[in-house]
């Protein structure tokens, strides 16, 4: 089978990037890829780089206009679509959030955004409710696959729980760049480290991990804004890097992958049965004194 990953640009005009995402769709679909994931929050401009309420009017309930339009979609190309969205659950509640909508077009279900950032242009947590959903997956018409969303590709506790329900492949829709005043210092090693991660979490997961991310420079409120460092890529079980895209260029990746993969390595590097469950009780700890 094959998967398909969606890198853009953005811009202000969320009709266009709707279209834009769309488009990408529909190639990745042509090309093969029978499961697409677009990036995170795809149809704006990244608006946390500030705090400003009149962003909240980017916000939609889940499911909504957003999620009818891409069932339409997945139904007639018969390809199942992961979606960050922003979420307006009730007046000052909102969330991050990615619908899962299957082959025939229905709505699966969604994941709200467990970890929630507050770095310099990163200002989530002005925007962003934690999620309370849990971690999950889904069984969809060409596998069972998880998903999580940007800064919760850092942590191995949300790739295993997402994992241990059963996913084959971890999608994680992700906005991720440099500060371009850092890039020339602390560039090149960010990038790696954030890959790195989430090459372990395939290697200790034994799953795909896949990790679609925008690209190009935006500055919605001035400054030097962020230049999102593209890259999207897929590592397979073992952690090896199968499929890269650009780091400045729009891209629709896809990618052959074998689920059968899966199985093999977790009876050949059976982590799954060698974890000590009854030694863990202290994860649930902020620290340990």
């Amino acid at each position: 089978m094959k998967i398909g990953l969606v890198q853009h640009r953005c811009s202000g005009n969320v009709a266009a990037n709707f279209d834009k995402a769309e488009a990408g769709v529909r190639e990745a679909a042509a090309r093969g890829a029978q499961i697409v994931c677009l990036q995170e929050l795809f149809g704006s401009l990244y608006f946390c780089q500030s705090e400003d309420h009149d962003q909240f009017l980017l916000a939609e309930a889940v499911p909504g206009p957003s999620t009818e339009r891409l069932s339409s979609l997945a139904k007639e190309l018969g390809v199942v679509l992961v979606a960050s969205l922003f979420e307006k659950r009730a007046p000052g509640v909102f969330h991050n959030t990615a619908a899962v909508l299957d082959a025939d077009g229905r709505y699966l279900g969604k994941y709200r955004k467990m970890h929630i950032p507050d770095d310099p242009l990163f200002y989530e947590k002005f925007y962003f409710t934690p999620g309370d959903l849990g971690f999950s997956a889904w069984p969809t018409a060409f596998g069972k696959i998880g998903v999580c969303i940007c800064w919760d590709q850092w942590y191995p506790e949300a790739a295993r729980l997402t994992a241990l329900h059963g996913a084959e492949i971890l999608f994680y829709p992700t906005a991720i760049g440099w500060h371009p005043s850092e890039k020339a210092e602390y560039g090149e090693r960010q990038h790696s480290a954030w890959e790195t991660v989430q090459r372990g979490h395939a290697v200790a997961n034994g799953c795909y991990v896949a990790a679609p991310n925008r690209v190009g420079h935006e500055r919605p409120v001035g400054g030097d804004g962020i230049e999102f460092w593209g890259q999207s890529f897929v590592a397979d079980p073992s952690g090896e890097v199968i499929a890269r895209a650009s780091s400045s260029e729009e891209e629709v990746l896809v990618v052959p992958i074998d689920l059968g993969r899966v199985e093999f390595q977790r009876q050949h590097w059976p982590f799954f049965r060698d974890r000590r469950i009854d030694a863990y009780g202290d994860i649930t700890r902020r620290m340990i004194d």
